[in-house]
């Protein structure tokens, strides 16, 4: 059957909140009926709470599960509470192991433990082993529903075992083979085993496996499964033994999901979880609040230098003027430096013992970009003001520049080192700290060059 082609998305919304709004649940089936799952998912996102309960009740079992695995843990968690009972367990337990963790972290705790007593034995079993894991360890994000082959088996054996696993496994693409202790050995991909002879044995077809261990932070995991190129990443224990495996797929969310951390704490936010038009007004005010907070107090520094240099400023009132533009580029090239080191420690191109080579870098970068803008600043301030006073603005220009610089280059490095998110030490608290510095900066050298 042909599929008609979908209204467009804002047609669908408008159609789709008169339908909830007069409450008429054959109106809002019939506006999400020609949608596939991408677009559902969009729609919903965009819906209250309750709104959003009351359409997903309206969607056909097979799509409701799988609408429902795509959302992110803090938006199925509101979605359960307008659920019945008999419908939250149903959607619980078509969920794999490894996504109902992240939403049981999100659900008050009796509500989670009657979940997970709800399940199945062998369900439950599974699900608690990846509970057991510390949040951010990989192990909270693999699948322990692993097809696994032994070496001494053949290749039509491995495969035959493939089929009877097809619909519970997490992926079949790549096998791991181990021994009869469950001890890693290597990996098997599926198209070798395709390829060779019904008589080859799996020890012949075998590759050396890369790993990681279970404990191993879930964002350092994921960075090496895309950096390895593999579809299936094996996770073990402590001792070796095969305990899941991180899937490609399951390696991008997790990649994606730090990206956006990174981006909103380094803007100076907490990261809201859930899609915009889904997230409360408290939720945002409090994902901003603190951070405002932060800053108000740093801003204070500010003031404090601008009431010690008092008297330079009185004799010299048009140094007024170039406070705007001297903050403005010493935050600037700050958060230029540390937004371009903390890439480099996500990516694992700096580690913290190079903080010394990425602090001389970061210098050298900063007197470059100095001496391009302070000579720029000296022409321009020298023709339309004086030549002293271009002096000062082009060597206060090359001194904010170096020093915001190695400022930036150095903040993310130490907050790594303290373990702590590099993002958290990056914009807000250099744009503060430079803002300090720079004026300081500013008037010493003013005070040098014009003898005030």
């Amino acid at each position: 059957m042909i599929k008609s082609p979908s209204l467009s998305f804002d047609t669908t919304a408008a159609l789709l909140a008169q339908a909830l709004s007069s409450g008429n649940l054959s109106r809002v089936a019939r506006a999400l009926q020609p949608l596939d799952v991408a677009e559902t998912l969009e729609q919903l996102e965009r819906l209250s709470t309750i709104d959003r309960a009351v359409a997903y009740r309206t969607l056909p079992k097979d799509r409701a599960l799988e609408v429902f695995e795509r959302f992110d843990a803090p938006v199925q968690a509101d979605l359960l509470t307008g659920l019945q009972d008999a419908q939250v367990a149903e959607v619980f337990s078509a969920l794999s192991p490894e996504d109902r963790v992240p939403l049981l972290d999100e659900l008050p705790a009796t509500v989670a433990s009657r979940l997970v007593q709800g399940l199945g034995e062998e369900d439950r079993a599974l699900t608690t082993a990846v509970l057991g894991y510390p949040r951010r360890a990989v192990g909270r994000y693999m699948s322990p529903r692993v097809v696994t082959a032994r070496p001494e088996m053949m290749a039509s054996e491995a495969l035959d075992r493939v089929r009877q696993q097809l619909d519970e496994a997490e992926s079949v693409y790549v096998l791991a083979v181990t021994d009869s202790s469950r001890h890693l050995l290597g990996v098997v991909p599926l198209r070798d085993l395709l390829r060779a002879g019904g008589t080859e044995q799996v020890a012949d077809l075998m590759k050396p496996p890369s790993f990681v261990p279970a404990t191993l932070n879930a964002e350092e995991a994921a960075r090496y499964c895309a950096d390895a190129k593999v579809l299936v990443l094996p996770v073990v224990d402590a001792e070796g033994r095969l305990v899941g495996v991180l899937t490609v797929d399951d390696a991008l969310r997790i990649l994606e999901s730090a990206e956006n951390e990174d981006s909103a704490r380094s803007g100076g936010s907490e990261p809201l979880r859930r899609p915009y038009l889904a997230t409360p007004i408290r939720s945002i005010v409090r994902a901003r609040v603190v951070w405002l907070l932060v800053l108000a107090l740093g801003a204070t520094l500010t003031v404090q230098v601008m009431d010690i240099f008092e008297t330079t400023l009185a004799e010299q009132v048009v140094l007024s003027l170039f406070i705007p533009l001297l903050i403005g580029t010493g935050g600037n090239t700050g958060n230029q430096a540390a937004t371009t080191i903390t890439r480099a420690l996500a990516l694992g191109d700096v580690r913290p013992r190079d903080v010394v080579k990425v602090v001389a870098r970061e210098v050298r970068v900063g007197a470059l970009l100095g001496l391009l803008l302070g000579g720029l600043g000296f022409v321009i301030t020298s023709v339309i003001f004086t030549v002293p006073l271009g002096t000062v603005i082009g060597l206060t220009l090359l001194g904010v520049c170096t020093m915001a610089a190695a400022a930036g280059g150095l903040m993310p490095i130490l907050g790594k080192t303290l373990k702590v998110d590099p993002a958290v030490f990056s914009n807000p608290f250099i744009s503060t700290f430079v803002d300090a510095a720079g004026l300081i900066i500013y008037f010493l050298i003013a005070s040098a060059v014009l003898g005030i």
